[in-house]
């Protein structure tokens, strides 16, 4: 197997963005969203992808993944050397769109900031570099990948008109990173928050932990990795929270039904997810699977040899 095709595999078992029941807000491929602000699509909207691999709970499964628009990836600052934040995935459309911008504003990128490190984020450096061989490029290490400069929590990065601080929110991914705009008071928030729909997370304890930090960091605007801008960034935020605290309290309630030897992971989504397409039922089953193992761990639920769940005595419904 290459190497490309292995990371693709794990960025699929890992994350997919939740299915759009209303259609996705139209974006231009380049928008000035505020003095300081432009962001650039990657070029890789969102066609749904199939793939096999193997299942949280074993076996083969199917993965879906949706990138919405495409990734975005902004250029920020007003002065003549600005910080780009994230590069798409390699598409040639987007370095066709990001060169034209740098030429028509007359401006460079003298540093580059990875939000984290899948494939729709990190994949455009190499054609970065090849126009703009001085940028800088930065990510954090903390999933164990030393390839560029390291970013540290609460480590500033300053250009003319624009002052970002980095903010560490694991949960969609170890080292995700998301970067507050000081002088809008608003956060590029990367995958954690989304334009249209939910994310998804790698750990869902971690991942709320997260939310509730992030909410408390600005008031304004949030910038997200997919999809339009969020006017009210922590209200979106706080809608997050309470759509994952609604989602563990039905998985409480399939639970606190009598079902003969318990109930599997799909027999929940079935109840749960029962007036949404099949075909997302398994997707749907990975979040089920996150919410069973956060409450696993704060002891409110068992699983059995058979691998069926049940509520423990400790569960509060």
């Amino acid at each position: 197997m290459s190497p490309r095709l292995h990371c693709l595999l794990k960025i699929a078992n890992r994350r997919l963005y939740s299915k759009m029941s209303e259609p996705l807000v139209p974006l231009p491929d380049v928008e000035q969203l505020s003095e300081r602000v432009i962001r650039v699509l990657g070029g890789n909207p969102s066609k749904v992808s199939l793939q096999q691999t193997s299942g949280a709970m074993g076996g083969v499964s199917d993965v879906f993944q949706f990138t919405l628009q495409g990734t975005n990836t902004y250029i920020v600052g007003t002065g003549a050397k600005r910080v780009l934040i994230d590069t798409g995935e390699g598409r040639e459309e987007w370095i066709k769109s990001l060169k034209s911008t740098l030429s028509k504003h007359n401006i460079t990128i003298d540093r580059a900031l990875l939000t984290h490190w899948h494939h729709d984020h990190i994949e455009g450096v190499p054609d970065l570099v090849a126009h703009s061989p001085d940028t800088k490029v930065y990510k954090s290490r903390l999933n164990g990948d030393d390839t560029w400069l390291d970013i540290s929590n609460g480590q500033t990065f300053s250009t003319e008109g624009a002052t970002l601080r980095a903010f560490h929110c694991p949960g969609h991914t170890t080292d995700h990173m998301a970067f507050i705009l000081e002088e809008e008071d608003a956060m590029f928030t990367a995958d954690n928050v989304l334009g249209q729909g939910t994310a998804v997370f790698e750990d869902l304890a971690t991942y709320l932990k997260s939310l509730e930090s992030m909410e408390k960091q600005f008031k304004g605007r949030a910038y997200p990795g997919h999809g339009p801008v969020i006017d009210n960034g922590p209200a979106k935020i706080s809608e997050y929270i309470k759509h994952r605290k609604q989602r563990e309290q039905q998985v409480l309630d399939v639970l606190g039904k009598e079902k003969e030897g318990g109930w599997s992971s799909m027999d929940i989504v079935k109840v749960i997810y029962k007036d949404y397409p099949q075909n997302l039922w398994e997707p749907a089953e990975r979040g089920v699977i996150q919410i069973l193992e956060k409450l696993s761990g704060e002891g409110k639920v068992v699983r059995d040899d058979k691998g069926n769940w049940s509520l423990s005595g400790k569960a509060s419904l």
